[in-house]
């Protein structure tokens, strides 16, 4: 039986708005993520022009059929490089996730081609520098279905080039890791995206539309005079039988993803892993469509985090760590899947006993080699002479050390607030949680809009009487709405996501399933063996 009683009556007026709330946050995530589909299908006429697949086709065919996939970074580039969110594309040109291939749980990043050609875009660039490095620490083959325009020349920004060498670098990394790396080369790779297939381990080329040069032909007659042709350049045909750098030529879409799906399944991957254990478990007593109506989409409406766990644990039971000391705060042992993690939710801000109980409840997961799972909600460390007194600085400084050195996996979950330090001490992005994922109603920055806005009114009343003069009232209050703004403007979860300040939003519903797969990729990473090397595989 589970220890845990709900109090949530599913009729009352309060949980029939909070659920329409998170509803329609929820539909405008999937809106979003529509949106992304819509424009690559723009293009279907092309791709069918050519003989070729869409990139959605070709991450289908890719999959193991009726396995899960968890897509990464689902809101990159969002409202960042188009600031108009009635049109601005999420997804960074880029498909990202964690699926299965042969059996064969794989990072796999597909160029959204069908999207701006599938030039690059600054949160793409992003997103996939964060997945190469989930690869790295999840050791996760890599496969990379290649078909993209580069750099976008008419919106050349020099940072994005000077940082786009660690996605090379990054596949130097994997490979010398142990960790195999592998493209197939649909269509266009030029310039430095000639790269991707030069240093990946395995490289399957589409015989007509793949092609890989350092120039494509308007480069080298610009840059030498002489007029060439890509596919002498470049093509995978060329590479297949001159340079080596193709080792195995298809003859289309489909049959270059069942070479690399071939490919897969005859490295052997998991001979160097321990299986899944399978332990027994319990669904949760209480439904998990439950969500949607326990968490109000305003983070200053109180709720139990507890309600939250009881639908997401297994068998809905949990052991709360000392209940009764800084209650505020609540840290649980409990099993996601079969899977035993520890748990910390948020009821509030962080007070001097709550920061210390964290702090040593932290450790027992350390020791215990228990991973932590991060419910963040809450607006901080409390503030004030009482709790300086206290120690808050040192006790928050203690939490934030533990949570930088613990040794166990950490996942973190945006489920409302999650703002100032006690992001840091709830292992926000800075963090480098194995995986973080926002829900549609999270808000996270340095502090609530109106706090800033009241601070900074504060100040300026402040340094008006020091001059000897009444405050500006009206200036304080414009002031006050554009600080408001400024912030507010800034700290929804589509907002953040987009600027890839976690691995994607989520619908709440879906937590459960998402924790239990997150925690077997770790559980496989674990109990990996990698056999690395001092340089990778190099094309000689």
């Amino acid at each position: 039986m589970p220890q845990f009683k709900s109090k949530i009556a599913a009729g009352s007026e309060s949980f029939a708005q909070n659920r329409k709330d998170m509803l329609t946050l929820i539909e405008h995530l999937r809106s979003l993520e529509q949106r992304a589909v819509d424009a690559s299908e723009k293009r279907r006429p092309t791709f069918e022009k050519r003989g070729q697949l869409t990139p959605h086709e070709r991450l289908n065919r890719l999959l193991d059929p009726g396995m899960p996939f968890l897509r990464l970074y689902n809101m990159a580039n969002y409202l960042l490089e188009d600031p108009d969110p009635e049109t601005s594309i999420p997804g960074g040109s880029v498909i990202l996730g964690i699926g299965f291939v042969k059996g064969v749980r794989c990072m796999i990043w597909v160029d959204d081609s069908g999207i701006r050609a599938g030039a690059a875009t600054a949160g793409g660039w992003d997103a996939s520098k964060g997945a190469q490095k989930m690869a790295q620490d999840l050791k996760l083959p890599f496969i990379h279905l290649v078909e993209s325009a580069g750099a976008n020349l008419m919106e050349y920004k020099v940072e994005l080039w000077a940082h786009g060498g660690m996605l090379f670098r990054n596949l130097a990394w994997l490979s010398a890791a142990g960790v195999p790396t592998m493209v197939v080369l649909h269509g266009p790779s030029t310039a430095g995206g000639a790269y991707m297939p030069g240093m990946s381990d395995y490289v399957i080329g589409v015989r007509d539309n793949g092609m890989a040069a350092l120039g494509g032909a308007a480069l080298v007659h610009a840059a030498t005079g002489e007029v060439a042709n890509d596919r002498d350049l470049g093509g995978s045909e060329m590479h297949a039988s001159t340079t080596g750098t193709v080792e195995y030529l298809a003859d289309d879409d489909a049959h270059g993803i069942a070479i690399a799906r071939d490919t897969i399944g005859r490295i052997d991957w998991n001979k160097n892993t321990a299986p899944i254990r399978q332990n027994s478990y319990e669904e949760p007593v209480y439904d998990i469509d439950e969500l949607a109506g326990i968490v109000p989409t305003d983070y200053t409406i109180p709720y139990d985090v507890r309600e939250v766990a009881a639908r997401i644990v297994d068998g809905s039971d949990f052991e709360e760590f000392k209940s009764r000391y800084g209650p505020g705060t609540v840290c649980m042992q409990a099993s996601i899947m079969g899977h035993s993690v520890g748990m910390i939710g948020n009821n509030g801000p962080f007070d001097p006993e709550a920061a210390a109980k964290a702090t040593h409840f932290f450790q027992l997961c350390d020791q215990s080699e228990l991973p932590i799972i991060f419910l963040n909600n809450t607006t901080g460390y409390i503030v004030g002479t009482e709790s300086e007194q206290k120690g808050m600085i040192k006790l928050g400084s203690k939490m934030i050390q533990a949570v930088s050195n613990v040794r166990v996996p950490k996942l973190a979950l945006y489920i409302g607030a999650s703002f100032g330090a006690g992001n840091y001490g709830m292992s926000g992005v800075a963090f480098e949680p194995d995986f973080l994922f926002s829900w549609p109603n999270a808000k996270t920055g340095v502090m609530a809009g109106a706090s800033a806005a009241n601070t900074m009114s504060h100040v300026a009343r402040v340094q008006a009487q020091r001059k000897g003069v009444e405050p500006d009232e009206a200036a304080i209050a414009k002031q006050e709405q554009r600080i408001k703004d400024i912030f507010e403007a800034q700290e929804s979860a589509f907002f953040t996501s987009g600027r890839v300040l976690d691995h994607g939003v989520i619908d709440p519903r879906d937590t459960r399933k998402v924790l239990g797969f997150a925690l077997e990729t770790i559980f496989e990473a674990q109990n990996r063996t990698l056999h690395p090397n001092a340089f990778g595989v190099a094309r000689i």
